[in-house]
């Protein structure tokens, strides 16, 4: 019998013959500054456990106390009898935080952006998105069926002359949607959003950011980019996660109850999903109880960042765009990416290559991420290790 699949062998074959092939690097313990990946003791530079919180004693007890009185699990979706008293508290805890009517709690940022986007929108309606907006955005954009412009990086030009190029739609009384990542997962920059606002604002339009790399880490106590510019009450809808640096899981949308009540009923996720179990809200509401009373991670996370750009910078590799914690070192080829990170791997350092299709072809890079959790120390050691591969891969 002929394997129907063997295509998908093919496939792999070429990533092979790429040195694109990779598995996952298997991890031993618990993630931080210092992990444990295939064995090997590495200072991981991988993750997005911005602030550590995913080891926090007060994180794992709340953690622990909620499966210990709560059980393991939720037993069924938010909308049947999968409701809990713990995530009615966490959206109330997160609406209070970011300062909107309510929140709404998903399954995963990838959900709360797909989720939403193919909930509010239908196929009359169009929507403008940056052309690096993250996947789930990409996802959520066409299972709504709305048609899609999407504008150059960035360019607040192109935003507007996407925007002009609404006129018959809004005319007819359908929507406009523009859409952007708060902060951008692959360069580490962060959206112009003010002016995406304003400009949104001048043709009517919805406004949706996504401020999966944002949350816990821009604005006041981490409360993400519409607080870092001061637009409270100007951007329509809100999405963060709950798995970054607030180190657990989860996405959230935030925005007014008449949004959050439509998504309760129309949000495919929220309806044919099973809820987060307690041990996850408990640790989530713990969470964003720390971010207001230990500010100091956040500032551990900048002052560690500022350190390491500005080394890696001196030292003449390429950066790119990045304003945040992630942190690119640009190299173009995506198999000497590979063998970048490879190579560093050896070294003691954990460092992902990011190539094609995560990346556009000839901008493979490996993206460092720093946290509050790593010490001079660890940082001056990565530093040493990707100068020395660096040089001696040519790339600096």
């Amino acid at each position: 019998m002929a394997d129907a699949l063997a295509y998908l062998g093919k496939e792999l074959d070429n990533l092979r013959e790429q040195k694109l092939f990779r598995h996952p690097r298997v991890l031993t313990g618990m993630n931080g500054p210092r992990a444990v990946y295939d064995g090997r003791e590495v200072i991981n530079m991988s993750s997005n456990n911005y602030l550590g919180l995913n080891q926090h004693p007060r994180m794992i007890e709340a953690a622990l106390r909620g499966t210990r009185k709560l059980g393991a699990g939720s037993g069924a979706v938010r909308t049947i009898a999968g409701t809990m008293e713990g995530h009615v508290e966490l959206e109330k805890k997160i609406a209070k935080f970011k300062h909107t009517e309510a929140a709404l709690v998903f399954q995963s940022g990838f959900t709360a952006n797909a989720g939403t986007v193919s909930a509010v929108l239908n196929k009359d309606d169009v929507i403008v998105s940056d052309e690096l907006n993250h996947a789930s955005i990409i996802d959520g954009c066409r299972l709504s069926r709305a048609a899609i412009k999407v504008f150059p990086h960035a360019d607040m030009e192109g935003l507007r002359a996407a925007l002009e190029d609404t006129k018959s739609v809004r005319e007819a009384g359908h929507n406009v949607l523009v859409i952007t990542d708060g902060v951008f997962s692959m360069d580490g920059d962060i959206a112009r959003l003010p002016e995406i606002v304003k400009i949104a604002k001048e043709y009517g339009a919805i406004t949706m950011v996504d401020d999966a790399h944002a949350s816990g880490v821009l604005g006041r106590n981490g409360r993400g980019t519409v607080d870092h510019f001061g637009l409270h009450g100007q951007v329509d809808i809100q999405v963060g996660t709950l798995s970054k640096a607030i180190g657990v899981v989860g996405g959230y949308v935030a925005g007014t109850q008449v949004l959050i009540d439509y998504l309760i009923h129309r949000g495919r996720p929220i309806l044919f999903s099973t809820s987060h179990p307690p041990a996850v809200t408990e640790a989530c509401i713990e969470a964003f109880d720390i971010l207001q009373e230990e500010p100091e991670i956040i500032e551990r996370l900048w002052d560690n960042t500022r350190y390491f750009k500005e080394r890696l910078t001196a030292l003449g590799f390429d950066t790119g765009i990045s304003e945040t914690p992630i942190t690119p070192v640009m190299v173009g080829d995506g198999a000497l990416a590979m063998e970048f990170s490879d190579k560093l791997f050896e070294r003691g350092v954990f460092v992902v290559a990011l190539a094609f299709p995560t990346v556009p072809r000839g901008k493979a890079r490996l993206r460092t991420m720093v946290s509050a959790g790593h010490t001079r120390e660890d940082l001056d050691a990565a530093l040493a290790a990707i100068e020395r591969t660096g040089r001696e891969l040519g790339i600096i």
